[in-house]
């Protein structure tokens, strides 16, 4: 992790590379490849529900693995990549009910209050920026919080930039009340879970647009190339959404009270 910026787990060569899993070339190993491929699993529960969680798995060679994670870590630091996204959108067709996954999909549910603050500076045209409070909800008890700050500007080509801390709860309550009045207060309930070695989230919509649900795969795709997504079987998915879908569903849009600025 990147002071938990981000998360970044390689997936062990025990599962998807098995030939190249041996013990006698490396004296770190000791678990069979049936243990390693458990304790990978593992180690991936321990990291579910972070929001910037990537499973580089074993689909391509070693060092194409490595060049993944060299561009997915440049891509959050703002450094030259030739990624060009790391998520990808689902419209779905009804709300999930987490409780009905299927047996080992494991879930957590988390509480999202997200704040866009007034741009003090007019000259920043199509820059933005939000706090957010992201709340652990476990069995109907909240589990505490975490705050964050996202800064959003664009760039002479066109593309969005973003700049993310942590916030401490302070720093939150004090940017709230520069909260622009203009746009809506979004709250969503989030399920974050994994499957095959892929990070998904569902950004379930409580308010605006109350029951609208958006699934978030977090993917690696090159410029000019379509992200490879292996999609949940058990989400009723209505279609893939594009760039131009953001001026309907992006919550920048979405946010907007009378519907007359539409971004994301």
């Amino acid at each position: 992790a990147l002071s938990d910026r981000a998360v970044y787990h390689l997936v062990s060569a025990a599962d998807g590379a098995r030939e190249f899993y041996q013990l006698d070339n490396n004296t770190a190993r000791s678990e069979s490849a049936e243990e390693a491929c458990e304790l990978d699993k593992k180690t991936q529960k321990c990291w579910l529900g972070h929001p910037h969680m990537y499973v580089i798995d074993n689909s391509t060679d070693f060092e194409t693995k490595l060049q993944r994670l060299v561009n997915l870590i440049a891509k959050l630091v703002g450094l030259p990549t030739n990624l060009s996204r790391r998520s990808a959108k689902y419209l779905l067709r009804q709300q999930p009910n987490p409780a009905l996954f299927p047996p080992g999909i494991d879930y957590h549910v988390f509480e999202v209050e997200k704040v866009y603050i007034v741009v003090q500076d007019p000259a920043q045209t199509g820059s933005y920026r939000f706090i957010r409070k992201r709340t652990m909800v476990k069995d109907g008890r909240k589990k505490g919080s975490v705050y964050q700050l996202t800064e959003v500007q664009l760039t002479d080509k066109g593309e969005e930039v973003e700049q993310k801390r942590i916030i401490t709860a302070r720093e939150y309550s004090a940017a709230f009340k520069s909260r622009d009045l203009s746009r809506h207060i979004v709250r969503q309930e989030r399920i974050s879970f994994i499957y095959e070695a892929q990070s998904f989230t569902v950004h379930v919509y409580k308010n605006p647009s109350p029951g609208l649900c958006i699934l978030h795969a977090q993917v690696e795709s090159s410029h000019g190339e379509s992200p490879g997504v292996k999609l949940p079987d058990f989400l009723h998915i209505e279609r893939k959404l594009g760039p131009e879908d953001e001026l309907v569903y992006g919550s920048y849009a979405l946010s907007v009270i009378d519907r007359n600025v539409s971004k994301d």
